[in-house]
């Protein structure tokens, strides 16, 4: 359903403002549905401003800005919480790669890291051993 105009918001308000017939009256001469004329008449009654109001539609976050302060508060007492965790900790009802995408909004990781950077000279792994070449014992 596309958006009305602005122009023909102010003409429905104009044409209910003078009273020029009854409110099914107005809408069917004016081309749009009863619904849209009530829902008009009702939002300029709630908000004074019959614009559309796009930026309201849609889902609405599960993870909002006390959550947020929640989440930093848990992670300084026990910084190697699991996302899992995390969760159960906030009392969310949300995915995991939700509780994911919220961290990484907030620049903060869940993984561990080394306390210490890795050797350079001792061996990673045994099969390395060998320098490249097999030799055979003959």
């Amino acid at each position: 359903m596309a958006a009305f105009s602005l122009v023909l918001g102010q003409r429905i308000i104009r044409t209910y403002v003078r009273g020029e017939g009854t409110q099914e009256q107005i809408a069917q001469g004016l081309g749009v549905s009863y619904a849209m004329y009530k829902k008009l008449l009702q939002q300029r009654r709630k908000t004074v401003c019959i614009k559309p109001r796009h930026h309201l539609a849609g889902r609405k976050k599960l993870i909002v800005a006390e959550h947020r302060i929640a989440i930093r508060q848990h992670l300084k007492r026990k910084p190697d919480m699991t996302l899992a965790e995390l969760r159960e900790a906030l009392g969310l009802k949300c995915t995991l790669p939700a509780v994911n995408h919220v961290l990484v909004d907030m620049g903060l990781t869940y993984k561990k890291r080394r306390s210490a950077p890795p050797s350079k000279t001792a061996k990673t792994s045994a099969w390395r051993s060998g320098g490249g070449s097999v030799s055979k014992a003959g």
